[in-house]
């Protein structure tokens, strides 16, 4: 027998998404594109598969009939719906019972009903309004202890004590006689038996079972109501065994108590369900036994299923044991995304790391599983695609072998798992469900063995069976419709203009958004994520990657995102090929209302473009060609940013941005501080406090507020100027590098040139990708969680103020630039070290010891190869005034001067 050493569920967690943090929802992070609940009996719903609360149900609107009220229908001869019956059994007021009694309903239901309702189920109606005159009290009575933790503040206060015992049993006594229905006395005996029950008395509830209730043959909701509270009150005269054992007579008999009375077992016996087995006297105990055990301990259940099915292949449970089995495999083999993140080595080779959520929790002491994540994140290492001629190539089967784990389900044809022991379980479960359904005469079996076909990667096979499958079962019927439309998307290797004519005509219903009004009761735990993932997304990530790996990158990222989403990580080649797509002709009519409906609202769509490029441009200090895309660029309305806010340290509130034609909104108002230099290093102090101008007297086409048309021009004549070879030209070069530098990711106006509305701190001003050409590896979705934009080029500042340094002969001014330019040699600096992290385990028991020689090694490297102008200024010009006036401003170079 197999053991399948590494539990899946801790499998789920390590391919997930990065956001599998303490407040996640494990049951977001896959698709649930094969449906549970289409088990026929829905009483066992809350025995299938899910991580967010302790039964399935619990979230999830209730499809389990309620045998008690099937049972009082059947009473009224099924005169009232079964909605209306239970308005009548477990809502309607007892004074409304007693107003029928009395011949003057008012209530709507009762009226209907009409008087004659009364005299014609005369003992039903004066049991139902004796046991709403109990309910109230039928709770046992709450013993507060040292160890007492419950919050109770806003629970009643009643309870079973607060009734007087002797008259409550004297007047269930003589209901009981008095009653004629065998249904409605046996009734009367529950109520005996629960009283006793809460009451604490239990030798009294055993003997109340015994005479009221057993002796009546019936074998309904009411008796197994009555031994829920015998089991309950042999629990309390610590009998387990018995207790358990009619736990479980209650939890196979009934239909809406399995919740509670699995619980029961549970707190009656610790060996409960090996005892239950023991004791088991026929083939439906014994198979009701092995579900137990299995869904207890779901780590293999596939030998349990193996002893299910000997007993009975058509079992309903054995269908929910391999419900699981099946939602199980598809939490690892669906996750909602696929991430990666890798730095460089010295060497230049790669490794993975942990992501930037992951980095933040190693500072401190790890839980056992935070461990274990971030075990099995570092072992299984993957490579990037290959890129060619602007189409990602296909990775060798080798690759695909060496880390499955980081490759999509969906993107090849060649079949790969995500480990030996899932490849194992998928297997065994496969050749299960296949014997299953030659023997089972239920349809289920031929579409759980479609689906696990679909799993693995045979979609030919599967939609063979499913074509054959015969059935009249809506759910089914919607489950096979679904999983055809599967088999028939994933399997297709290019996505070119005529199979989306083939999506829209066939498909559409998976892609076309309808507006949806919410059931009250619909599944509430998604409201904090938005929807839940959904066949139509993950069809969605299908079409996205396919795209992405055609090198179709546009339609690849609005698939799953907007076009201003844009403004995020305005990275230009992906902002070439969204343009590319936008200004497409004759687009097919699934690119025009599935793909195209993404281009939202960002004012002129392009002037939105040349801002993106514009801003690229003028970090790569092409000032000539960032001026053409701003001339294009006049009418841009401002960065797209609706629902953003900012707080006022003045009024104390966070205000939503406006544009009011003063401020900076991603084109105008930029002030001239922007050539000047730092006073200190302060990002959430005004402008005004933190920087300060340079003269400008001998540059007046530098204004006080530019846009960046002006600026660029601006930067164009002083690029110009800087080419001469007297002092004019020094400072000229000098600006220009000062703002570049300024506008680099360490610079005061950061925002400038990444689409940001201020220099409040964000994934834009990360180092962490500085040595990637992307970070997408297989389509755009969650872009707005992952950080890239191009990385800075200090060089680019370091030359200019280079030119300033050879031209000029003022020793302030050249003191002045040494510190620009240490300042840009520090941004170099902290570029190579987020490519070099030390990527040491941190449950390495020298990992201290080892990190210290890390941190050593880096700062004796930061000190002979990033410390050269700090250098030069400490040797040569540490007699100036610039030089003095540096030492009381930054605090750094106030210690490099010292040591």
């Amino acid at each position: 027998m197999k053991k399948y050493i590494l539990s899946l569920a801790v499998a789920s967690l390590i391919y997930t998404k990065s956001e599998a943090c303490a407040w996640a929802d494990p049951d977001y992070d896959y698709f649930n594109l094969f449906t549970q609940s289409i088990i026929k009996d829905k009483s066992y719903l809350p025995f299938l598969h899910n991580y967010s609360s302790r039964f399935y149900t619990d979230f999830k609107s209730s499809q389990i009939p309620n045998e008690n009220i099937e049972a009082w229908r059947k009473f009224f001869n099924n005169q009232l719906t079964y909605t209306e019956t239970d308005y009548l059994v477990n809502k309607i007021a007892m004074n409304d019972l007693n107003d029928l009694k009395r011949g003057t309903p008012n209530n709507l239901l009762l009226q209907k009903v009409g008087t004659g309702f009364y005299t014609k189920y005369r003992e039903g109606i004066d049991y139902l309004i004796e046991a709403k005159y109990l309910e109230p009290y039928m709770k046992i009575n709450y013993v507060e202890t040292a160890d007492s933790f419950y919050y109770r503040e806003n629970e009643s206060d009643k309870n079973a004590t607060q009734l007087d015992y002797a008259k409550t049993v004297s007047a269930l006594t003589s209901l009981y006689n008095a009653a004629k229905n065998p249904e409605i006395k046996q009734r009367y005996g529950y109520q005996l038996v629960r009283f006793n029950h809460y009451t604490r008395n239990f030798d009294a509830a055993l003997q109340a079972f015994k005479s009221y209730v057993q002796p009546i043959s019936l074998r309904g909701a009411s008796y197994y109501m009555a031994l829920d509270q015998l089991a309950g009150a042999q629990r309390g005269l610590q009998m387990g065994n018995d207790a358990n054992w009619n736990f479980f007579q209650v939890f196979k008999n009934s239909k809406s108590r399995k919740e509670s009375a699995f619980i029961s077992m549970k707190l009656s016996d610790t060996a409960s369900f090996n005892n239950i087995l023991k004791r088991a006297g026929n083939n439906e105990e014994k198979n009701m036994a092995y579900f137990l055990l299995g869904y207890e301990d779901f780590t293999n259940p596939i030998p349990m299923m193996e002893k299910m099915y000997d007993i009975d292949p058509n079992s309903e449970i054995l269908k929910v044991m391999a419900a699981r089995s099946i939602n199980e495999l598809e939490r690892s083999y669906l996750p909602t995304y696929y991430y990666e993140s890798k730095d460089a080595d010295q060497s230049g080779n790669t490794k993975t790391t942990a992501t930037t959520e992951t980095k933040k929790i190693e500072k401190k002491e790890l839980s056992f599983w935070q461990k274990i994540v971030l075990f099995f994140k570092n072992l299984f290492s993957s490579k990037s695609d290959k890129v060619k001629d602007g189409t990602k190539n296909d990775q060798s089967d080798d690759e695909l072998l060496e880390n499955p784990n980081r490759i999509p389900f969906y993107t090849k044809n060649q079949s790969y798992y995500y480990d030996e022991k899932q490849k194992d379980f998928l297997d065994d479960l496969e050749k299960f469900t296949s014997k299953t359904k030659e023997k089972s005469t239920d349809e289920y079996w031929q579409i759980a063995d479609a689906y696990l076909k679909f799993l693995k990667k045979d979609y030919e096979t599967s939609t063979e069976i499913l074509e054959n499958i015969k059935t009249n079962n809506p759910e089914y019927l919607e489950e096979i419709k679904r999983m055809k439309v599967l088999n028939d998307i994933v399997s297709q290797p290019k996505i070119d203009a005529e199979y989306e004519d083939h999506l829209m005509k066939d498909y559409a219903d998976y892609f076309v958004e309808k507006k949806i009004e919410k059931d009250s009761t619909e599944d509430e735990r998604y409201d904090y994520y938005g929807s839940a993932p959904s066949t139509a997304s993950f069809l969605k990530d299908v079409l996205a990657n396919r795209y992405f790996l055609q090198g179709e990158d546009g339609k690849s990222y609005l698939m799953n995102n907007k076009l201003s989403d844009l403004q995020y990580n305005p990275n230009s080649t992906l902002v070439k090929s969204v343009e590319d797509f936008y200004r497409k002709p004759n687009k097919t009519a699934f690119e025009q209302q599935i793909i195209a409906k993404n281009m939202d609202n960002v004012g002129n769509i392009d002037a939105f473009f040349n801002v993106i490029y514009g801003d690229r441009a003028m970090r790569l200090a092409d000032f000539d060609k960032a001026k053409s895309y701003y001339q294009k660029a006049q009418t841009f309305s401002g960065i797209p940013r609706e629902n953003y806010e900012r707080y006022n340290p003045q009024t104390g509130n966070y205000e939503k941005l406006v544009y009011d034609g003063q401020n900076y909104d991603g084109f105008s108002n930029i002030p001239n501080l922007v050539f000047g230099h730092n006073v200190w290093e302060s990002f959430q102090s005004s402008d005004v406090e933190s920087m300060q101008t340079e003269d400008y007297t001998a540059f007046p086409f530098i204004k006080p507020k530019m846009n960046k048309l002006e600026l660029a021009d601006a930067l164009v004549q002083l690029k110009k100027i800087g080419s001469g070879k007297d002092e004019k030209s020094a400072q000229a070069n000098q600006l220009i590098g000062n703002i570049l530098y300024n506008t680099s990711v360490l610079g005061y106006y950061r925002e400038l040139f990444v689409m940001d509305v201020d220099n409040s701190n964000g994934g834009k001003y990360d180092f962490w990708s500085t040595d990637k050409k992307t970070p997408y590896q297989y389509y755009y979705k969650n872009f707005t969680s992952t950080t890239y934009i191009e990385p800075d080029n200090f060089d680019l500042a370091l030359n200019f103020y280079k030119k300033a340094l050879n031209l000029s002969n003022n020793k302030e001014q050249k003191a002045r630039l040494l510190f620009q330019m240490a300042s840009a040699e520090q941004g170099k600096y902290y570029q190579y070290e987020a490519k070099n992290q030390a990527n040491i385990d941190y449950a390495d028991p020298k990992w201290s010891e080892k990190n210290d020689a890390y941190q050593k090694q880096m700062n004796d490297l930061k000190n002979q190869k990033y410390r050269t102008y700090f250098a030069q200024l400490k040797s040569q010009y540490s007699d100036t005034e610039a030089a003095r006036t540096l030492l009381g401003s930054c605090s750094y170079f106030d210690y490099f001067m010292k040591r």
